[in-house]
C-alpha cells in the first residue's frame, strides 16, 4: 500500500487516470456480457458490459415471436392463420425445418418451430406472413424496439443470422424479455415448451436451462460466429422472477453455467443486499458507444469444429464454477446447492413433446392423421436423402477410375513424347501396355477371362462408358 502512495504522488494525474480507465474498461476480446434483473421491478442485480453493443444471433427470433404475437393479440392475425413456405424461406441456412416451398403451416406451429428448434425458415415464414416481406417485417421489428426502449438495438432479418446492422446488448435483451412477460403473459408458454415433436423427431429445447434448472420458464438461445454462444433465460422461485442475459459464452454449456450462476446468486442474496452497491434500472444503463466485438476468430478458428446449430452441449468448461466473485462469497453463505454442472448433466424432466405438423390447425383424429401423415413423409424424404447418396457415390467410381486411367494415359504419352525420334518400336512397347491395361481395368470383370476378346491386344473391346454423374444428395435440413 505504501508502494501505491508513493507511485500516485511522482506520477502525474493524467497518466494515473489513464492507466485507471484502462484497468476499468471492459475486456473486448473474448469477453462476455451478463446481465441480472428483476422481471417485475427492472432492477439490476448484476452487470458486466450490460451495455456494449452485441450481434444477437438466435436470440433475435424474441423480437421476432414478440411482434407475431402481438399481431395475433391485436387481432391483425390469428394462432390458426396458414402461411406458406416461400423459396426464400426454404433457402435459409440451418438449423431449420427443411420444408420445401409451397408446405403450409399455421401461426402456432411455426412460432413453436422457431423457438424450441430455433428453425430459421419459419422465422422468415412469420416475417412475411406478418409483415409482407423481411424488409417489411424489419421495419416493424425495429418500431417495435424503439417504442420498448431498446435504444441499442437494430434488426435487419427476423431470425438472427449474420447480417450488417443485426445488433443489440445485454441491456436491450433484458428489456424486451420483460416486455413479453408484461404485454403477453397468455403466449408466454411459447417460451418456455421442452420440446416438440415433428413425425417421428423429438427435438429438445436448445435453452438447457429447461427442464432442468428449478423454475426456469424461458426464453432463447443463439450463435453465430461473431456473437459467441448467446442466452436469455428466466427463472422463478417464490413468486420471485429473475431475467439473466449471457452474450458471448465459450460454448453451449458455458452460457448455461454462466445463467446459472447470476440466478443463483438473485436468488440466494435477499438478505445480503446491502452489501452490493445499488446498480440501479435496467432502462437507466447507460448505452456505450461502441463497435459490436467479433468473437469469429475465437469461436470458429480452424482448431475448433463450428456446430451445426447454436446447441454444443457436449462441452464442458473446466474450472468455470470454481471462479470465486462477490456473488459467488454471498452465495457461499447460503445452504449449499447443485453444482451448474450437475443439473445441466441430469435428465431434463420428463414431459410429453408438443406435437407440431404441416397444414392447418387440427384436433382428434384428424391431428393423428396430419401426424402420421408428417412421419411419412420424413421417412419417404430420408429414403429419398440415402437413395441419391448411394447413387451419387456409385456414379463417382466410374468417374474416378476414367480419372485415373486419363492420368495414366497422359504420363505415359509424356514419357513417349520424351524418347528420341530414332528409338525402336519395342520402346513404345509399355506405352501400348499401359493403355491396354488402363482399357482392360475399365472392361467388366467377365471379359478378364482368358480367350476373351479384352486378352489380344491386336483388337480390345471398347471400355466401359462411365455412367453420367448422378445429382447431389439434398442437403440436410
Amino acid at each position: 500500500m505504501q508502494t501505491l502512495r508513493l507511485l500516485f504522488r511522482k506520477t502525474p494525474i493524467k497518466i494515473v487516470a489513464l492507466a485507471a480507465a484502462l484497468v476499468l474498461a471492459p475486456r473486448l476480446a473474448g469477453a462476455e456480457a451478463l446481465l441480472l434483473v428483476e422481471a417485475e421491478t427492472g432492477k439490476v442485480l448484476e452487470a458486466q458490459n450490460a451495455t456494449y453493443p452485441w450481434y444477437p444471433a438466435s436470440v433475435t427470433k424474441l423480437m421476432t415471436a414478440y411482434v407475431t404475437l402481438k399481431a395475433v393479440k391485436d387481432g391483425k392475425a390469428s394462432l390458426d392463420t396458414l402461411l406458406t413456405v416461400s423459396p426464400t424461406a426454404a433457402s435459409q441456412s440451418p438449423s431449420k425445418m427443411g420444408y420445401r416451398p409451397g408446405t403450409q403451416v399455421t401461426v402456432d406451429n411455426a412460432l413453436k418451430m422457431m423457438l424450441v428448434k430455433s428453425a430459421n425458415d419459419m422465422a422468415v415464414v412469420l416475417a412475411e406472413g406478418i409483415g409482407g416481406s423481411i424488409d417489411g417485417f424489419s421495419i416493424m421489428m425495429n418500431e417495435t424496439a424503439q417504442k420498448l426502449g431498446m435504444t441499442q438495438t437494430s434488426y435487419v432479418n427476423p431470425n438472427g443470422l449474420p447480417a450488417d446492422g443485426q445488433i443489440t446488448s445485454a441491456r436491450d435483451l433484458a428489456i424486451l424479455a420483460r416486455a413479453i412477460i408484461r404485454d403477453l403473459p397468455e403466449y408466454e408458454y411459447f417460451v418456455h415448451i421442452p420440446s416438440i415433436r415433428y413425425g417421428r423427431r423429438v427435438v429438445q429445447n436448445f435453452n438447457r436451462l429447461i427442464g432442468r434448472y428449478p423454475g426456469a420458464d424461458g426464453f432463447k438461445t443463439g450463435f453465430i460466429c461473431a456473437s459467441g454462444y448467446n442466452l436469455v433465460a428466466s427463472a422463478t422461485r417464490n413468486g420471485k422472477r429473475l431475467i439473466a442475459v449471457v452474450l458471448g459464452a465459450s460454448s453451449g454449456q458455458m452460457r448455461a453455467v454462466r445463467a446459472i450462476q447470476m440466478l443463483d446468486r438473485g436468488f440466494n442474496t435477499n438478505q445480503l443486499t446491502w452489501l452490493k452497491a445499488p446498480l440501479g434500472n435496467v432502462e437507466q444503463l447507460v448505452p456505450v458507444a461502441a463497435t459490436p466485438p467479433n468473437l469469429r476468430d475465437d469461436m470458429c478458428n480452424g482448431r475448433r469444429h463450428r456446430p451445426a446449430s447454436d446447441d454444443d452441449g457436449e462441452e464442458t468448461i473446466a474450472g468455470a464454477e470454481g471462479e470465486t466473485t462477490a456473488g459467488t462469497l454471498l452465495a457461499g453463505l447460503q445452504a449449499p446447492a447443485l453444482k451448474p454442472s450437475e443439473i445441466l448433466a441430469a435428465a431434463p424432466v420428463p414431459s410429453e413433446p408438443v406435437l407440431v405438423y404441416t397444414g392447418p390447425t387440427r384436433t382428434g383424429a384428424a391431428l393423428i392423421a396430419a401426424v402420421a401423415a408428417d412421419a411419412d413423409a420424413q421417412a419417404s424424404a430420408r429414403h429419398r436423402g440415402k437413395k441419391a447418396h448411394a447413387a451419387a457415390k456409385k456414379d463417382a467410381k466410374p468417374a474416378a477410375r476414367t480419372a485415373a486411367k486419363s492420368d495414366g494415359d497422359a504420363k505415359a504419352g509424356s514419357k513417349t513424347a520424351a524418347k528420341p525420334a530414332e528409338a525402336k518400336a519395342s520402346d513404345a512397347k509399355p506405352t501400348a501396355v499401359r493403355s491396354v491395361a488402363a482399357k482392360h481395368e475399365a472392361a467388366p470383370k467377365s471379359a478378364e477371362k482368358p480367350g476373351s476378346d479384352a486378352a489380344k491386344p491386336g483388337k480390345p473391346k471398347a471400355a466401359a462408358k462411365p455412367k453420367t454423374a448422378g445429382k447431389p444428395a439434398p442437403k440436410d435440413g
